[in-house]
């Protein structure tokens, strides 16, 4: 059967494509940020207590905010998910369908993970031993819902694979035969796990420069974490670019040019990132890393440009004009960036507070 026939029709956007495509990068790269920072904490609280047990300044601190950065997550999660919705719509409602038990199973896994976090935070200190199944069973979901995803968004962009389904349609279909699946998704587990470190290493520096001395130690962990993990994700790169199909990392057309050049970026301020980090200069390290991360997320996307060009182009998306909406959620967009602003300062004022009534 031919993957064009497969295919729904589009809806028309109400203004030009490339706003929604601008704000998918703006608030998916928000998104991974945090994202990264909650799995890769998880994670490193996780193999810390795997390793003795114990409670540890770092795992205590993971455990106070945990929850906060899952939340962060998932709110932060919305706006691109919309934005994905939008623009490719037609082909991820389709992917959707076609992995409807695991793509609708990520709300309760979620809800799990989340529950468990504040278990993890709020019994921190009673759990003793407990803090190891705890942690263990919140990473692995998020390990589970990650893949979920994974797997959705790859599917979206292969349409060949959707006939495997026709005419049995049971919300089952893993995309497990995509080469590119797996490599896909250790590459953003692992860089998850990376900024994970950093951002332990830039919370403990912060409290370093606020007089707590014995936050110096966590600084370099927190470090070694990233510039190791980074370190491992440029093997995974590599595999991950191995197994993309032949001709989409070519000189002979603008996406191939751009995909190149936005992939060299990215491993250009990578590289560095190492350096700095492995020296405890968290704040260079942090700015080649969100650079990189850009790139990288830029890489992302013309990649699925060029996975999805035999049989979809956003450019055909057909627009009818309506710019009233727009300027409703630019408004909106402006309100709640300030609302987060008190949020967060409020949050951490409360958790000050609380660390002095202790």
């Amino acid at each position: 059967m031919d993957p064009a026939a497969l295919i729904p029709t589009p809806d028309a956007l109400p203004v030009a494509w490339g706003w929604f495509q601008f704000f998918l990068f703006l608030t998916f790269f928000a998104h991974i940020v945090l994202m990264n920072a909650m799995f890769g904490t998880a994670f490193i609280a996780l193999v810390s207590h795997l390793r003795g047990g114990a409670s540890t300044a770092c795992t205590e601190a993971i455990s106070e905010t945990l929850p906060f950065t899952i939340a962060f997550a998932v709110n932060f999660g919305v706006a691109p998910l919309l934005f994905v919705q939008v623009l490719y719509g037609h082909l991820m409602y389709t992917s959707s369908i076609l992995s409807a038990v695991f793509w609708l199973s990520i709300v309760g896994l979620l809800m799990v993970a989340y529950a468990l976090a504040y278990a993890y935070k709020d019994r921190y200190a009673q759990l003793a031993k407990g803090r190891l199944p705890v942690i263990g069973s919140i990473t692995s979901l998020l390990l589970v819902i990650a893949f979920f995803f994974t797997n959705n968004l790859t599917l979206m962009q292969a349409p060949p694979r959707w006939s495997r389904t026709v005419g049995q349609v049971d919300g089952l279909l893993l995309n497990l035969g995509d080469p590119m699946l797996l490599p896909r998704y250790c590459h953003f587990m692992v860089s998850a796990v990376a900024v994970g470190g950093l951002a332990i290493a830039l919370f403990f520096r912060w409290k370093q420069r606020k007089g707590e001395h014995a936050a110096g130690p966590w600084v370099a962990t927190g470090c070694r974490w990233f510039g190791y993990a980074t370190i491992l994700n440029f093997a995974v790169g590599l595999w991950f670019l191995a197994a993309l199909p032949p001709g989409v990392l070519t000189t002979s057309n603008t996406t191939g040019l751009l995909l190149l050049t936005t992939l060299s970026g990215g491993i250009a301020l990578a590289l560095p990132a190492v350096f700095f980090s492995l020296t405890a200069r968290v704040l260079p390290a942090l700015f080649c890393i969100l650079g990189a991360l850009a790139l990288m997320l830029l890489a992302r996307s013309l990649l699925r440009t060029a996975l999805l060009a035999p049989w979809f182009s956003v450019s055909q998306l057909p627009v009818s004009p309506s710019y009233s909406p727009l300027y409703v959620f630019l408004c909106f967009l402006v309100a709640g960036l300030a609302l987060i602003v008190w949020m967060g300062r409020f949050t951490r004022r409360s958790c000050a507070d609380n660390e002095v009534r202790r």
